[in-house]
């Protein structure tokens, strides 16, 4: 079977940056099990395919799609053959309650909007409204049913949840691997995005985060983190070791925003 790849395109998704993660790893079988608290769109997790997994995140609505998928990913793949790259068919889907569907229709309604909204772009409103406008696309992938069977097969060894970070924690025991990928701290004041959850996530988060890291780090787990390279984050993590790496950012309105920027890895090993 085709190694699995993320099904959702995510602002800050790790996919592009697997290669540069690669060396600062821990060796496979050197942990028991892999959690990662802030799921998003799995690119790490799918590309380790560790045998157990906890994976969570505070988006409830994320978490029902890996579920689904686990589940019943053939319910998925048969009504998102279905859909079709149109822009009235896209705004008759967007505007419809998700409340009136069953999970399968959920999830295809979510990998549907998310492949055909523009710049793939996840955004809700104040209300909890998808409010992201079509896309555009000439022929965008809709339905990748060989992708979705791997990532169903991936996700059979995994306890999908929904819970914060701090929930999840309580999960990490010694020799368990886990990766942290928060929603980051801003570059500046402008270039904060917080509209993927109503949950926010500013400093005073940032620091509770980098307290549980040394929570566990005592507790013997094996840690990695991304963030911004900001004053505020090299602090909150001084005394670890800190890798930098080089992303493109991919979401962004003006083209002046978008290029090379340098994250940071932190690490307990």
């Amino acid at each position: 079977m085709d190694r699995p790849r993320p099904f959702l395109k995510w602002a800050g998704g790790k996919r592009q940056l697997l290669a540069q993660f690669r060396p600062f790893l821990p060796p496979p079988g050197s942990y028991d099990r892999y959690l990662e608290p802030f799921l998003g769109g799995g690119a790490l997790f799918f590309d380790l395919r560790p045998d157990r997994a906890i994976l969570s995140d505070v988006n409830r609505d994320l978490i029902e799609c890996y579920q689904t998928l686990k589940e019943d990913p053939d319910s998925v793949i048969q009504l998102l053959r279905d859909y079709p790259n149109d822009p009235d068919f896209f705004y008759e889907m967007r505007k419809r309650d998700p409340a009136t569907m069953d999970p399968p229709g959920r999830t295809a309604r979510t990998l549907y909007l998310n492949r055909t909204c523009y710049n793939g772009l996840y955004r809700k409103n104040s209300k909890g409204q998808f409010n992201v406008p079509f896309g555009r696309y000439k022929n965008p992938k809709i339905c990748d049913a060989d992708n979705l069977r791997a990532v169903s097969a991936c996700l059979q060894g995994t306890d999908l949840r929904t819970g914060s970070f701090e929930t999840a924690a309580r999960k990490a025991e010694p020799e368990d691997f886990v990766y942290f990928d928060p929603p980051y701290h801003p570059l500046s004041t402008t270039s904060s995005f917080t509209a993927y959850t109503e949950h926010r996530f500013g400093e005073e988060e940032q620091l509770q985060l980098a307290g549980v890291f040394r929570e566990l780090h005592q507790r013997g787990c094996c840690l990695m983190l991304s963030n911004s390279d900001t004053p505020l984050i090299r602090d909150a993590y001084a005394g670890f070791r800190i890798e930098t790496v080089l992303a493109n950012r991919a979401i962004n309105s003006k083209s002046a925003g978008r290029g090379k920027i340098q994250e940071v890895l932190v690490l307990n090993y």
